[in-house]
């Protein structure tokens, strides 16, 4: 590499910077776009509280006004989102394991993550689920609540199953770590190869993926959960979330400066913006005879998983580079954002669903009603995070809150606090 080109990734480095952790802000709007319009939802159903298959883990609140829209939005989401959240998560993790070991490392992950998922399914959970129940109960009692959500022959964690999962990616990548410390220099020289070509890089991550994917979604389907307790997965999606989380480890070890995230590469987003939506587009059409029809052979359950992965792998790349080309605006408004996206995902549920609970009586359409959520919600759950930042007790793991006039400084090499 020249000189020419080394001052030039230099001098994009802080626009990358800002890029990522903008990126992770814009993950966690999505996540409570999505759950501010599922009560909208045409697929939505009701179902009873107390009995399987227990709907409301997925439509805790059904309105009686519906827009088709949401349904394709909520698709499209469930596609990609979480995939993305992996890949973005496994960032900064080889940076930090160079930096700490493994040990430490290990140990602030877990006091990272340990302590969220916790409270949060003892404590955020309970309150959000409490108007699912409502909503099915002719004269809802505290009382009676507290003793059906007992009954339940599982812990309700919503979204706080990503917490504990990512945890777990994150001490087995420290397990393995410390186990292998000949495989560090190989890893960094795949990292190196896959910064110089990123096409080579892409091809065999995505047949990774399909690997990952295509076996699972044709066994288990679309929408079949593990429940255990409070720990919960969607079935088809887990391989493919370890296989992200690596690939995301891989990106971080070989520079974000440099490979993909070069901001000369990021211009393709163009050609994945159409690619995504066609891909996307042909795996709806297939999907639909897997979600409609309660017995799909097993041809149909293949083709689903088949058209998916192409699906998935453009929609995340196609928002990747959108980021890193458009997304390198630093504002204090942005900055607020990416430093509480943590402590929004924390709290934003429970909003949500006591929203759309409010709203279920009022005259107004599914859209405008979709809106009011996601805004107030957005809104309230900003707030409560910046708010609880300045306890002490919860600034270990959502930050310690700025005092004004203080910047803080964000770097690519620094742990990514989303969650961190």
């Amino acid at each position: 590499m020249n000189v020419q080109s080394t001052r030039l990734i230099e001098s994009d480095a802080p626009c990358l910077s800002a890029a990522i952790d903008n990126l992770r802000g814009i993950v966690v709007l999505m996540v409570i776009a999505v759950h501010a319009v599922l009560a909208y939802a045409a697929y939505a159903t009701v179902g009873p509280f107390d009995s399987p298959p227990y709907q409301w883990r997925t439509f805790p609140i059904v309105d009686a006004q519906r827009f088709i829209g949401f349904d394709i939005f909520c698709a499209w989401a469930n596609v990609f989102l979480m995939p993305l959240f992996f890949l973005v998560s496994g960032f900064f993790v080889w940076k930090s394991l160079e930096r700490n070991g493994a040990l430490r490392f290990a140990l602030r992950r877990a006091a990272r993550l340990g302590p969220p998922f916790v409270l949060g399914v003892a404590v955020i959970m309970p309150v959000a689920i409490y108007p699912a129940y409502a909503m099915r109960t002719g004269h809802p009692e505290l009382s009676d609540y507290l003793r059906q959500l007992w009954n339940l022959p599982f812990w309700p964690d919503g979204p706080m199953w990503f917490l504990y999962m990512l945890l777990v990616f994150d001490l087995i990548a420290a397990g393995l770590y410390a186990a292998f410390p000949g495989a560090h220099g190989r890893l960094r020289r795949i990292a190196f190869q896959a910064a110089r070509r990123p096409v080579r890089f892409l091809a065999v991550f995505f047949a990774f993926c399909a690997l990952a994917y295509i076996p699972l979604g044709t066994v288990f389907g679309p929408m079949r959960w593990f429940q255990w307790g409070p720990f919960s997965f969607q079935e088809n999606f887990v391989a493919l979330y370890a296989v992200c989380f690596g690939a995301g480890i891989v990106l971080g070890a070989s520079s974000l400066e440099n490979g993909l995230f070069y901001p000369r590469f990021a211009y393709r987003w163009k050609y994945w913006m159409p690619a995504a939506m066609l891909l996307f587009a042909v795996w709806l059409l297939v999907s639909a005879e897997t979600f409609t029809t309660a017995t799909a052979s097993v041809g149909w359950m293949l083709a689903d998983a088949i058209a998916l992965v192409p699906a998935c792998f453009a929609s995340c790349l196609c928002v990747l580079l959108l980021m890193v080309r458009y997304g390198h605006v630093r504002t204090g408004l942005l900055q607020s954002l990416q430093s509480n996206s943590f402590g929004m995902y924390w709290v934003h549920y429970a909003l949500l669903t006591w929203l759309q609970f409010a709203l279920l009586d009022f005259p107004l359409p599914a859209i405008m009603k979709a809106i009011v959520v996601f805004a107030a919600g957005t809104v309230l759950s900003w707030t409560i995070a910046v708010a609880l930042r300045y306890v002490p007790v919860l600034s270990g793991f959502l930050g310690v809150g700025q005092r004004r006039g203080v910047r803080p400084v964000t770097s690519l090499r620094a742990p990514m606090p989303l969650p961190d």
